[in-house]
């Protein structure tokens, strides 16, 4: 996208086409707007075709421009936060709903892969959270307790059974997650706006939204092309927000995150390299992530941004630690690297705001961003169709609140994960 090979590098490769659009041009009118042509933005499109809502899909760039098109595609249940936190963070009612929502947020995914045939090669065999020493193995420790007291599909798996999970003895246990899986993610999200598309929502890209403004009960889009007017404005632009919500962005703290796919291992290494599929991260605080592609490339990626020295800095490291984690891989060749950045708050959990009467928004997957998503923007669909209120909602309703000194901690973690994967060895 925007002839950059480091902003979907494999995933554009090998993902099925997007669906044909255009920018928007002239004026139009529906009951819904929706900006951002994400997870969160095509899940609420596609539920609100569904429920027969003409609407409407903006985008600056292309479908799955952003975080959507980029990440590890890990469709991960619940978020960073232990479970048992949850209802001490937001109260018991949203705490609870929250972790029962997303708790079964994956299903919500593989459900839709399923009913409109998305090809997005989805592999239903859970996830691997990887111990890295005792702090890692208590971690783990305590999150498996947790989950299994809510009758969670999850599994602590020992040193022996990791490693033939994994395929390197580089762990101390691990979590299996049964709910979770991988997807190709810029396949999963060309798949929603394919589905939308057939169901009657209009999408239309490269059409940056300039400025919202109230016309009687109605509000105005407006692009330097034309304007929408609608009911309900839904913004999904999450990490990759620009104007005219400001404060959104403001919000979350970007932490740049790279990939590097390998090219597709021979036969009999990927027999002993992720045999079952399984898509992996790890407990340090600087992570890394690991799973297969369809053909056998192996994807690794942690913190940090390709840019500047950045690249070449990255690039050494996970080549570096690919042969640590796993010595069976004799020669390592990158087929593709690229980056992203995944839109951080305060304490790790998403946000629900009303940013004015009838523009609605959830925002701050803090790497979570495929199953929260897809759900979010199904509730949003159905708060705007009455099917719940507000008050039915996993989260309460928060004004945008600004975090501070964001650009220089912003610069912080981008020097700081080059240092760290400059001087460090990782396993």
């Amino acid at each position: 996208m925007l002839n950059d090979e480091r902003s979907h590098g494999l995933w554009e490769k090998t993902a099925p086409p997007a669906p044909k659009t255009e920018r928007l041009d002239g004026d139009i009118s529906v009951d819904v707007a929706v900006v951002g042509a994400g997870f969160t933005g095509l899940s609420a499109a596609l539920h609100l075709a569904e429920a027969g809502t003409k609407v409407a899909v903006v985008d600056a760039v292309e479908i799955g421009f952003g975080g959507s098109g980029r990440n590890v595609g890990l469709v991960n249940a619940g978020m960073w936060v232990m479970p048992n936190d949850l209802p001490g963070v937001l109260g018991a009612v949203h705490g609870e709903r929250l972790l029962e929502l997303l708790g079964n947020a994956p299903q919500s995914v593989f459900n839709l892969v399923d009913k409109y045939n998305i090809d997005c090669e989805l592999e239903r065999k859970g996830t691997l959270h990887c111990a890295v020493g005792q702090d890692g193995l208590k971690q783990l420790e305590q999150r498996a307790e947790q989950w299994l007291a809510r009758g969670a599909a999850v599994r602590l798996l020992d040193a022996k059974e990791t490693a033939a999970k994994v395929g390197s003895n580089a762990y101390m246990a691990s979590l299996l997650d049964n709910r979770a899986g991988t997807i190709q993610p810029l396949g999963y999200v060309r798949g929603l706006a394919k589905a939308a598309l057939s169901g009657g929502a209009a999408v239309y890209t490269g059409t940056p939204i300039m400025a919202t403004e109230r016309s009687g009960k109605r509000w105005i889009v407006r692009s330097a092309s034309g304007t929408i007017s609608a009911d309900w404005v839904v913004v999904a632009t999450n990490a990759y927000t620009t104007s005219p919500w400001p404060e959104l962005r403001a919000e979350l703290l970007h932490l740049p995150y790279f990939n590097f796919a390998t090219a597709p291992l021979p036969e009999e290494v990927r027999k002993t390299v992720l045999p079952d599929k399984q898509g992996g991260w790890d407990t340090k605080e600087i992570l890394s992530s690991f799973r297969m592609d369809r053909v056998g490339r192996l994807i690794f990626g942690s913190v940090g941004s390709l840019r500047g020295t950045g690249m070449a800095v990255h690039k050494a490291w996970a080549a570096r630690s690919i042969r640590k984690l796993f010595p069976q891989i004799k020669d390592v060749k990158f087929e593709a690297g690229w980056y992203g950045k995944i839109g951080m708050t305060d304490d790790s959990l998403p946000r629900f705001h009303t940013l004015a009467p009838n523009i609605i928004s959830f925002s701050g997957y803090n790497g979570r961003g495929i199953a929260p998503g897809t759900v979010f923007g199904r509730l949003l669909a159905e708060q705007i169709v009455g099917k719940i209120t507000e008050a039915d909602l996993p989260l309460p309703v928060t004004p945008p609140k600004e975090q501070g000194f964001r650009a220089m901690r912003e610069g912080y973690y981008e020097a700081g994960a080059q240092l760290a994967h400059l001087v460090g060895n990782r396993f």
